[in-house]
């Protein structure tokens, strides 16, 4: 599925970055600030994502064979 894009938006005041939109493309996880207009590589190796939700600092990576989770405060899979 390469080329295909899911996002979510971080809530503001829920943990780790509010405010900012998480977005699984191209195999990799990004965080995109609105306001700096900045998109930083979180995670590469995401393959067949399907969905994408964020809670507190955890982001939930859901793929056709695994879920991942990322955690925003050590930047890092769990």
């Amino acid at each position: 599925m390469a080329g295909s894009k899911i996002s979510c938006m971080g809530i503001i005041g829920d943990g780790c970055g509010g405010g900012r939109e998480f977005i699984v493309e191209d195999e990799k996880l990004f965080a995109y600030d609105e306001q700096s207009d900045e998109t930083i590589l979180l995670l590469e190796d995401v393959k067949n994502a399907v969905n994408i939700s964020k809670k507190a600092c955890i982001i939930s990576i859901t793929c056709r064979d695994e879920v991942i989770l990322f955690d925003l405060s050590s930047l890092s899979k769990k």
